[in-house]
């Protein structure tokens, strides 16, 4: 028996892909941006710097505001204003990313299950969705934060995302994210965790978290989610 057959037995083929949605499959990072921007400057009179927001992205918006709100009805109010911003703005500001539409019908074809673990609200989700054209019915469930109780870094939205999917091997799975968040709750899962660097981190923010797989640029999700799992 040749080595490379009994590797193969062993390390299982990734069966299902879960997704992250910001930062991962869409480029929202401007919206996401401005919008924390304008709900800053309206409730504290000026912004803090980016950067600040930057590590909270991939956390549902109410955890986010948490830090800079002085009070919980200043945390309300805050989230009230993203989201009307955010909402207002959202088909002028979110863009694909290039490759992801391509690199997703590729999964498609070679039988990979597809879902998407979020911390966007449902009605965002659908928004960023088709913004970016990228069709629902691609993905056998799609979990956002209104679906669960325990957000990332907990392992729920995963968890829930593979449930959804059918999909009852750990082995067989893989998270794929943008953020230090979905690293966290992909490995509290129990998947193997892909760690994408178009989003809004680089490298030596992702890699305290070590992922698993590292992926350069979408054209080469397929090609790196294909190999073997475990």
């Amino acid at each position: 028996v040749h080595e490379s057959e009994v590797s193969l037995e062993v390390q299982p083929l990734f069966r299902t892909i879960v997704f992250d949605l910001d930062g991962t499959l869409i480029d929202s990072e401007g919206l996401i941006l401005e919008s924390y921007r304008h709900t800053m400057r309206s409730h504290l009179g000026e912004a803090p710097p980016d950067q600040l927001w930057r590590t909270t992205i991939g956390r549902p918006l109410a955890i986010q505001v948490r830090d800079f709100a002085r009070s919980d009805e200043e945390a309300a109010a805050m989230i009230r204003t993203y989201t009307e911003h955010n909402l207002s703005h959202h088909d002028l500001l979110v863009r694909p990313f290039q490759g992801i539409r391509q690199a997703l019908e590729e999964l498609k074809e070679q039988g990979k299950v597809l879902a998407i673990a979020t911390s966007k609200r449902r009605v965002a989700t659908g928004m960023g969705l088709a913004a970016c054209d990228l069709p629902e019915e691609w993905f056998s469930t799609i979990v956002t934060a209104d679906d669960v109780t325990r957000f990332k870094p907990d392992a729920e939205p995963v968890t829930r995302a593979l449930v959804g999917a059918q999909e009852g091997d750990v082995d067989r799975a893989v998270f794929v994210g943008d953020s230090i968040h979905d690293m966290q709750s992909g490995r509290a899962a129990g998947v193997r965790t892909a760690a994408v660097l178009w989003g809004p981190n680089d490298r030596e923010v992702l890699s305290p978290e070590s992922p698993d797989l590292w992926i350069e640029q979408p054209a080469e999700i397929p090609r790196v989610l294909t190999g073997p799992g475990r």
